[in-house]
């Protein structure tokens, strides 16, 4: 009698954990989803090459705001939420923004045009006088701060652990040489 009660003690464990299984089962499949923020929704379509619009300014502040740093350099996606953002806040119209009309080039002006022509026509080589400040073509004036305090982290710390070492090795180089001429 005591192993059929076993028996019957261990189906029922089972069919409880059968049903707590069912039941989880069909929680998780009731449950919606996790559901992308509205900024994430707009980078997104943005990316894909998609139209956006109809948003609000604080949607399209929160998109510039879950933009990464690779979708800023390397795509428009930055400047058109920007453009968006503008014309959902009265500055324009929204309805082309992130379509491919809003990447087309606007035409100079006819003034800009005589500008890029002076500028291309007269001056050759020659310094062209920016404010008070020539600027050379061709010359990029770079001072060693600029160059050094544009260098990641990393580089800068394997740069000072060679120089260390380079200088740890020449000082013991200095210290063998000198105890060869004093054992002499």
């Amino acid at each position: 009698m005591g192993a059929l009660q076993g028996v019957m003690a261990t189906a029922r464990g089972r069919s409880i954990a059968a049903t707590t299984t069912l039941v989880a089962v069909a929680l998780l499949a009731c449950a919606s989803p996790a559901s992308a923020s509205v900024g994430n929704t707009i980078v997104e379509k943005c990316l894909n090459g998609k139209p956006f619009s109809g948003y609000t300014p604080a949607d399209y502040r929160e998109a510039l705001k879950d933009l990464s740093t690779e979708a800023i350099e390397y795509s428009e996606c930055g400047n058109l939420i920007r453009k968006a953002e503008l014309a959902a806040a009265g500055g324009g119209t929204g309805s082309s923004a992130g379509t491919a009309a809003s990447k087309v080039a606007l035409p100079l002006t006819p003034a800009e045009q005589k500008a890029v022509q002076k500028a291309h026509g007269n001056h050759g080589s020659a310094p062209v006088k920016v404010g008070n400040e020539p600027v050379f073509p061709g010359v990029v004036h770079a001072n060693i701060a600029s160059a050094v305090n544009t260098l990641p982290h990393s580089l800068l710390a394997l740069l000072a652990f060679l120089l260390a070492a380079a200088a740890l090795l020449a000082a013991g180089e200095v210290r063998r040489r000198v105890n060869a001429r004093t054992n002499r």
